[in-house]
C-alpha cells in the first residue's frame, strides 16, 4: 500500500513542477541572503524556510525510495545520488556552528534543477560524456597553441613586446583572440600598422583555433546528444516491459487470491 501511495505521488503531473518550484525557491532566498541588511533583519525566517525546504526535499527522496521495486534501485541514477548527498550533508550541518558551510551547502540545492529538468541533465550528460573526447581536443588545441604562439613570439616580439615579448604572452594574446573579444581591432591592427602582412598570420589562427577546433568540441557534444537520445529510448522501452512484467504479476496475485476466495 505505501509502496502504491508513494508511486502515484512521485509520478503525479503536478509532483515534478513543484519540486521544481522550490528549488526555485530556494535560489530566490539563497540571492537574498547575499544581501547583508536583510539576512541580518530577517535571520530567523531565513533559517525556517531552510528547514522547511529541506524537509520538502527529504519526503521527496523518501517517496523516491519507497516507489521504486527496490530501494537500491534509487542509487543506480547519479543525479540521485547528488540529490540524496545534497540533502544529507545539509541536515549534517543545518544545526552547526559553521554558518558559511551551510549557506554553500544551500546554494549547491540550487543545483538540483538540473537533476529535475530533463533538457538540463542530458545536456549535462552529454557534457559529461565529452570529457575523454575533450581531452584530444585540447591536445590538439594545445599544439596549435604552441605551434602559432612561437611563429608570433619571433615575427612581433619586436613590433608589439607587451603582447609578443615572449611565449606566454603570446599564449595570453591568442587566448584573448580565440575568444574573439578585441582580437581585430586590439591585436591585429595594431601589428598591421607596422606590418602590414600580419594579417595573414592573425587569419590563419583564428580559422583553425577559433572556427576548427572549437567546431569539433561543438560536433562532439552533438553527437554525444544522440547518443544520450539512443539511451533515453532503450531506458524507456526497459522501464516499460518492466512495468508490464509488474502487472502481470500483481494480476496473477489478485488471480490466486480469487481463486482462494472461491475455493473457501
Amino acid at each position: 500500500m505505501l509502496q502504491r501511495f508513494s508511486r502515484k505521488v512521485v509520478e503525479h503531473p503536478w509532483f515534478q513542477p513543484v519540486i521544481i518550484i522550490i528549488i526555485l525557491l530556494n535560489a530566490v532566498f539563497v540571492g537574498l541572503e547575499t544581501y547583508g541588511s536583510i539576512y541580518e533583519r530577517y535571520e530567523e525566517w531565513f533559517l525556517l524556510f531552510d528547514v522547511i525546504i529541506l524537509s520538502i526535499f527529504t519526503v521527496e527522496i523518501i517517496l523516491k525510495l519507497i516507489a521504486g521495486e527496490k530501494t537500491w534501485h534509487f542509487f543506480k541514477d547519479g543525479w540521485n545520488v547528488f540529490d540524496f548527498l545534497i540533502v544529507a550533508f545539509s541536515f549534517i550541518f543545518l544545526g552547526s556552528p559553521f554558518i558559511t558551510v551551510l549557506r554553500v551547502l544551500r546554494v549547491l540545492r540550487v543545483f538540483r534543477t538540473v537533476s529535475v529538468i530533463p533538457s538540463l541533465r542530458k545536456l549535462v550528460n552529454a557534457l559529461l560524456m565529452t570529457l575523454p573526447s575533450l581531452g584530444t581536443i585540447m591536445l590538439l588545441l594545445f599544439i596549435v597553441f604552441y605551434i602559432f604562439s612561437v611563429i608570433g613570439t619571433m615575427l612581433f616580439q619586436e613590433v608589439s613586446p607587451e603582447l609578443f615579448g615572449n611565449l606566454q604572452l603570446t599564449a595570453l594574446t591568442l587566448f584573448q583572440m580565440i575568444t574573439l573579444e578585441s582580437w581585430a581591432t586590439g591585436v591585429m591592427r595594431p601589428v598591421m600598422e607596422v606590418t602590414p602582412w600580419a594579417w595573414i598570420y592573425f587569419v590563419a589562427f583564428i580559422l583553425v583555433g577559433a572556427f576548427v577546433v572549437l567546431n569539433l568540441f561543438v560536433g562532439v557534444i552533438v553527437n554525444n546528444f544522440e547518443k544520450i537520445d539512443e539511451m533515453e529510448k532503450d531506458e524507456e522501452d526497459q522501464d516499460e516491459f518492466g512495468d508490464l512484467k509488474t502487472e502481470v504479476s500483481e494480476l496473477k496475485q489478485e488471480i490466486r487470491e480469487l481463486k482462494e476466495l472461491l475455493r473457501k
